[in-house]
This record gives C-alpha cells, structure tokens and sequence, in this order.
C-alpha cells in the first residue's frame, strides 16, 4: 500500500476536523458570551462559518491552493485575535491569560494543529509536484566545437 495515497485524504480529514473544532469552540463561546459584545461578537460568530465552511469543504475533495490558504487564513486570523485581545485590545475588549478556560487552550491547540497539519500538506503536495515534473535539461557546450569568430 502506498504511504502517500493515504496521507493525502488523512491530512485532508484531520485539517477539516481541526478547523471545525475551532469552529464549535467559537460557536459556543458567541452562544454563552460573546454574542453581546460589541463587533466581537459577531468576529466570533464569523470565524465559526467560515471554519464549518471550510472544513465541509475540505471533507468534499482534494482542495486547490487557494482553500488550504484560506484555512490557514482563518487559523490565523482567530490566533491573531486571541493574541491582540490579550496584548493589547480589540475593539477595547481584552482578555487575560487563557480565559475562558478550557475554551482558550483547546481553540490554542485546534489553530495551530490546523496550521501545522496544513504545512505538512503543502510540503507533500510541493513534493509531489517535483517529482512529477520532467527534469530541466540544460544544454551542454562543448568548447571543442564551438567556433569563435576570427580577429
């Protein structure tokens, strides 16, 4: 059996189970606390679709370039935002340290597992891609045949 044939659709799956995990924890911290907070509310609410989005359609087929990015674009987005909440202030809303427990840890581990198993996809993809392409030739000159032209 081969490796690469079944890493593809195990990446694929375990990226879109990530991404929806992210998205559940969102969901569920819009639903008890969030969904009265001014603009980030709604930025919850927004990153939980677009990970149940995404996820679908990871599960659907094999996706081009452009939706791994996008995943990794909500990956990063929501750890962007966990980072500046707590650094700084988002919208003048800040959190401190990994409150609310156990969400913060958990949607921690569920974006960076999703960009992790994303840059192992796109290794293997990028991989594959080289090995499947022809070998460039270059031209070989020999200076023994060559001619130079006269003084």
């Amino acid at each position: 059996m081969n490796v690469q044939r079944l890493l593809v659709p195990t990446l694929r799956s375990a990226t879109a189970a990530t991404l929806a995990a992210s998205g559940y924890i969102h969901a569920q911290l819009y639903m008890d606390e969030y969904r009265f907070v001014h603009i980030i509310g709604p930025l919850f609410l927004l990153q939980a679709s677009a990970a149940f989005a995404l996820a679908a359609l990871l599960l659907i087929r094999t996706p081009p370039l452009l939706l791994r990015a996008l995943a990794a674009g909500v990956a990063l987005g929501a750890l962007g935002g966990f980072t500046a909440s707590r650094t700084a202030s988002v919208f003048g809303f800040t959190e401190h340290g990994l409150q609310p427990a156990p969400q913060a840890v958990l949607s921690l581990v569920a974006e960076t597992g999703t960009l992790l198993l994303l840059a192992i996809w796109q290794v293997i993809v990028t991989g594959r891609q080289r090995a499947a392409r022809p070998p460039v030739r270059t031209p070989t000159w020999n200076r023994a045949t060559t001619r130079t032209p006269p003084n």
